[in-house]
């Protein structure tokens, strides 16, 4: 088995609604524990919020998420960003992410061809989560 690292993302009360959206953007198959379902709902509040989602798309992409149980410091997504970069080949489905997240958020920086020569952008999605997207090789 090899070492993986995955972006694990927290959240208040929405990792289920937030988690459906990334597999609306991503596809694949999403699963998701509730506290309830481990035993670990202390808080009646928080039976029903997410323990442990896991987002597995084509490509070998992974996210996971869960939300922070009542008893924790929410302190949301903090100064981590989360990247999605390809070459050219993978322009068209690079950009279908970009759309995705940044209509349903808000841009920081537009896709466009940066001073490296990549097209690349950023944006926050409507969950709060930031977002890069990089494009080698590509023209705006």
């Amino acid at each position: 088995m090899m070492v993986t690292l995955n972006p694990y993302l927290n959240f208040r009360d929405n990792a289920k609604e937030a988690m459906e959206f990334y597999q609306s953007v991503f596809g694949g198959e999403l699963t998701s524990s509730t506290f309830a379902e481990y035993g670990q709902a202390d808080n009646p509040a928080d039976a029903d919020k997410i323990m442990h989602s896991q987002l597995e798309a084509e490509g070998g992409l992974v996210l996971m998420g869960a939300d922070t149980p009542s008893y924790l410091e929410y302190t949301g997504a903090g100064n981590v960003s989360v990247s999605l970069s390809g070459g050219a080949e993978q322009n068209a489905e690079l950009r279908g992410y970009w759309e995705k997240l940044s209509n349903s958020g808000a841009v920081t920086v537009p896709l466009e061809v940066a001073p490296w020569g990549d097209a690349f952008g950023m944006c926050v999605d409507g969950y709060g989560i930031a977002w890069l997207v990089n494009i080698g090789g590509s023209t705006a």
